[in-house]
């Protein structure tokens, strides 16, 4: 592959002009469609288009790594030094001729790309929401914290998105990146509802603020576990379901399959890691799920005795179910990019209900 500069600062500011001129399209609309309203109330809409944006970044990102292309653009933040795969054309048709399949090629390069265009969009949204927040700070009720934190994030989540790449897909680095995106879609949705409840009358606080901690918590873990799963590439080590290669305990290696610090399909020694750590993964994440399942079943049933929590029982049970379906196929059908990328949109939907779920009981004395 033709040798390039991890990093390259040169289309820096060529990206973040991009990277505005692409925000004026979602912002732009959402002034036309909503002008003349509160500051409240449009900041509250800001708040929620960029969590829609963001929901499909953390999709399309799973796509990247699931199609290969988390190194489609060998370097950061551009395209061997350029703004675009086109002006980048002839490094990545030198780079495909060597290796027809990758890890660049024109495909990928534009896959990879995409993403980080949507990713700086998103960055300019949340740059935009800190400046309207100052701007009206004497109107909007939750204050500058939480919108300065979530731009300190994003911007972590850039660097995290820098060393992907620079660091060659280090699994630890690779599930840090989607933990961090989970985290951004919770901050967002937070956001919204401490914006949304100050000028709904209807708005009724959720209840059973420890049990919402429980289930963010186990949450959390769970989605660690599948990244780690995903980024090592030990979805398939267990290919039948429930049982694993026809027994209820296979063989598992979990002191490498847990190893954190080490380079992709290698160990700590720098071996190839052996196939009984990729089941010791498969199937750590495999048994926690039965343990998050049966907690997102029981929430959703509390949640469904309480007149103003029904709907959140009822998404925290359609999203168990979903994920355990999605979950499933990707084993017994040997992983097609569908179920994967349904299996990583249910957990993003998950964090969004579970951290509107916990917004609204910060708002609310009521403890289970």
């Amino acid at each position: 592959m033709t040798d390039v500069a991890l990093v390259e600062w040169a289309p820096l500011l060529e990206l973040l002009a991009l990277a505005l001129l692409l925000a004026m399209g979602p912002l732009g609309w959402l002034y036309w469609r909503h002008r003349g309203r509160s500051p409240v109330v449009f900041m509250a809409l800001l708040v929620g288009l960029t969590l829609f944006l963001t929901f499909d970044l953390v999709v399309f990102g799973a796509f990247t790594r699931l199609s290969d292309s988390g190194l489609g653009c060998p370097d950061w933040p551009g395209c061997y030094g350029t703004v675009s795969p086109w002006a980048a054309a002839e490094p990545i048709t030198q780079a495909q001729a060597q290796l027809p399949t990758g890890p660049v090629t024109h495909t990928k390069a534009w896959i990879e790309m995409v993403h980080r265009y949507a990713a700086m969009v998103v960055g300019a949204l949340i740059v935009v929401q800190v400046a309207l927040s100052w701007r009206w700070r004497k109107h909007l009720k939750p204050g500058l914290f939480l919108p300065m934190f979530t731009l300190f994030w994003v911007c972590l989540q850039g660097a995290f998105g820098a060393w992907t790449v620079t660091m060659k897909l280090q699994p630890v680095i690779v599930t840090a990146h989607l933990l961090g995106g989970m985290t951004l879609l919770a901050l967002l949705q937070w956001h919204r509802v401490q914006l949304t409840a100050t000028w709904r009358a209807s708005y009724e606080p959720a209840p059973y603020k420890r049990l919402a901690w429980l289930v963010f918590a186990l949450l959390y873990v769970q989605m660690a576990l599948g990244g780690w799963v995903s980024t090592n590439y030990a979805v398939l080590a267990c290919q039948d379901f429930p049982m694993c290669q026809g027994q209820w305990w296979a063989p598992m290696d979990f002191a490498s399959g847990f190893e954190l610090w080490r380079p992709l399909g290698m160990d700590g020694k720098g071996q190839p890691i052996v196939f009984e750590a990729l089941t010791a993964i498969h199937y750590t994440h495999r048994t926690f799920a039965w343990v998050v399942f049966g907690v997102l079943g029981f929430a959703g049933w509390r949640l469904w005795g309480h007149p103003h929590a029904r709907a959140t029982g009822l998404l925290l049970w359609t999203l168990a179910g979903w994920q355990l379906l999605s979950g499933v196929s990707n084993v017994v059908l040997e992983w097609p990019l569908v179920a994967a990328l349904a299996h990583t949109g249910g957990a993003a939907a998950s964090v969004i209900v579970i951290s509107g779920w916990l917004a609204r009981c910060h708002l609310n004395k009521e403890k289970m």
